[in-house]
């Protein structure tokens, strides 16, 4: 008669175990309501422009931040890279398998996981063939979804970036000037 709650027990904690290292992604998400007033650029402006415009403009403002603002927001001081794992990445690998940067500038690495049969990420290595420590979530996720990750300077050479699920099938050449 012990060996029956014992046994419930395991069971609970098997369940419990597996429910909360499951790789899929919540059910929910929570993004803030966009802002209909414009942020406040700090300085008065009380008085007209001095000059006027022959013609009225019709192109809407940009809202999207430019590349060196998205790496200025992200911690990075470069621009910003992007590696893709579409569906089937498992036997097809990243697109692309080439990517350049500049030496001795920060950067950002944007991994675009379109993936859902598989879990992936997107690791960089040295030449020596140590791991090169990136800022971000770098655990292996199932997509659709996406990530950013903080590289730093690196110097001159040729670096490999690789999923660590699919090695030898997800690889590319990141090659630094």
């Amino acid at each position: 008669m012990r060996r029956l709650p014992a046994l419930a027990l395991v069971i609970l904690t098997l369940a419990a175990l597996a429910a909360c290292s499951s790789g899929a992604a919540p059910g929910w998400t929570y993004a803030p309501a966009a802002s209909a007033a414009p942020a406040a650029s700090g300085a008065a402006s009380g008085a007209p422009s001095a000059g006027t415009s022959a013609a009225p403009s019709t192109a809407a403002p940009s809202t999207a931040p430019s590349a060196a603002e998205s790496a200025a927001a992200s911690g990075g001081t470069g621009a910003g890279l992007t590696v893709t794992a579409p569906v089937g990445a498992a036997t097809g690998g990243f697109d692309p398998t080439t990517l350049e940067a500049a030496a001795g500038t920060a950067f950002t690495l944007t991994f675009d996981n379109q993936d859902n049969q598989a879990p992936h990420n997107v690791a960089i290595f040295n030449p020596d063939g140590s791991k090169v420590a990136l800022g971000g979530d770098t655990a292996f996720f199932s997509g659709p979804g996406t990530r950013t990750y903080q590289v730093p300077a690196l110097t001159a050479g040729t670096y490999q970036y690789k999923c660590e699920v699919h090695p030898t099938t997800m690889m590319g050449t990141l090659t630094v000037k």
